[in-house]
């Protein structure tokens, strides 16, 4: 059932709780927030919002139109799970101060006008997505970048190339690259720190399913968090990697989403499980079609196939993104769907569970922006489905294997973020649907993405440079 504002000030009264952190996202994903005196949150900031300046913040106003209001979400309170002092912790959408209208460059805001899109065509009345964020735990990190310097610098004690590190004693248990998918302990020392992250997501209020450790010898890992509906799940997993980062933290751990942070290694994607429902219906599924696929779930992997260049500026929106999305690495560069193929940008889960028939999208990372990356996902799907959009045949054998001929014929994922942020701007209007997405958002994104990212990245020197070409 969902809170109101009175359950969430029964809350703070009958928890004595002491402060109110006020959280809400910015255009490229990240968690922002304040703290209030508990005494001072009262009903009122639930109607009249509460001020803050929006020139502070990554993609919101200018300095010449500041002024913002957050207005907090009742049904997303719950107790921070780390503050010493007990704090009351809750979501906030955007508004306009002057008009009360939702701000279009809210991310948050941009999900919900999403769900109601989808209901307004008559094609489903609930979306529901299944993230799987994997992440990195290092016991050591270093990095800077200088004038004349440039260097990161990791270390893990499961890493193989700690076999011979001197540690008073080396036990050896090490998991050699490529092999961390599944060992027992003492191999996997993070099965409890992994343990202690679920049992504070379940206390925040966020159903997981599984975890283990990844691929990544040097402690990658992942919690599969339970599906749920668009803004909800967007929400969870913003929290989700917020408690994977404290809990590593508290412990002595650092964290980190980061795609591809391990050379020849495994990098962190975030394969994303959607299925459509209308009326308690799974509309994606049919026992008779295609890895057991009704038609409108086919034209949704059209709509996907059509526009995952332009995903991807959502989806893979980093730099470093596509130095995970390159062959070799289980990346699923190849732009085709498949009921087995891993190497498929596109899975179709084995199930016989009508409730479980999806579409798992595996090229992301968790450099998404939940609700940016879900919200063109449902309108990219959209898209097919009214458009009746069919993709090219699937594809089950092991894409790697074709003969050049055959494998020329598949497209892949973009190479660079240049090209994603290319490829979004000439391929947007699918989003503009519904106005669940603005012109003004989308320009907003690339013009950041361009200036802060890609331009930031490429005028710097790279280290590997200095090995190629210092000597020339």
């Amino acid at each position: 059932m969902a809170k109101t504002a009175k359950d969430v000030l029964n809350l703070i009264k009958e928890k004595e709780l002491k402060f109110v952190d006020v959280k809400f996202v910015d255009v490229p994903g990240t968690w922002q927030h304040f703290t209030l005196p508990a005494h001072r949150f009262t009903e009122d900031n639930f109607t009249e919002g509460m001020p803050f300046d929006g020139s502070s913040v990554r993609g919101f106003q200018t300095i010449d139109e500041s002024d913002m209001l957050l207005v907090p979400d009742p049904d997303s309170a719950i107790i921070d799970p780390f503050t010493e002092i007990p704090t009351l912790s809750i979501i906030a959408d955007v508004e306009d101060p002057i008009t009360r209208e939702k701000y279009p460059r809210d991310p948050r805001n941009i999900a919900k006008n999403a769900e109601a899109y989808l209901t307004s065509t008559g094609i489903a009345d609930t979306v529901y997505l299944g993230p799987e964020a994997e992440f990195y735990v290092f016991n050591d990190i270093r990095y800077g970048q200088t004038a004349n310097t440039g260097f990161y610098a990791i270390d893990s004690d499961e890493a193989a190339w700690n076999t011979g590190r001197d540690e008073k004693p080396n036990l050896g248990y090490k998991m050699r690259t490529k092999e961390g998918y599944f060992p027992v302990p003492p191999s996997d020392t993070l099965s409890d720190l992994r343990g202690e992250m679920v049992m504070t997501l379940l206390e925040a209020g966020v159903e997981v399913d599984v975890h283990h450790h990844e691929v990544g010898n040097a402690g990658q890992g992942e919690i599969g968090l339970k599906y749920n509906t668009l803004v909800k799940m967007a929400d969870h997993l913003l929290l989700h990697k917020y408690i994977v980062k404290n809990v590593a933290a508290q412990n002595g751990y650092t964290a980190t989403f980061m795609p591809k942070p391990i050379f020849q290694d495994n990098g962190s994607g975030m394969h994303t499980s959607v299925s459509m429902w209308k009326n308690g219906t799974n509309v994606f599924f049919d026992e008779k079609g295609y890895g057991g696929l009704s038609e409108t779930a086919i034209y949704y992997i059209g709509g996907i196939l059509k526009h995952a260049n332009a995903l991807l500026a959502f989806g893979a929106a980093s730099t470093n993104s596509y130095r995970r999305l390159v062959p070799g690495y289980e990346a699923p560069i190849n732009l085709v769907y498949s009921a087995r193929n891993r190497s498929a940008a596109i899975r179709i889960p084995v199930t016989q569970n009508p409730k479980a028939k999806r579409v798992e999208f595996r090229a992301p990372d968790p450099t998404a922006n939940p609700y940016l990356l879900f919200s063109a996902l449902v309108m990219a799907g959209i898209d097919g489905i009214q458009n009746k959009i069919m993709p090219p045949p699937p594809v089950d054998k092991d894409i790697y294997e074709l003969a050049p001929e055959e494998k020329a014929g598949i497209a892949q994922t973009p190479g660079s973020l240049a090209e994603s942020l290319d490829a979004l701007e000439a391929d947007h209007e699918f989003l503009l649907k519904g106005d669940v997405f603005t012109k003004s958002l989308i320009e907003t994104y690339i013009d950041y993405k361009r200036v802060r990212e890609v331009e930031g990245v490429a005028l710097r020197p790279h280290p590997y440079e200095f090995y190629l070409y210092y000597d020339c």
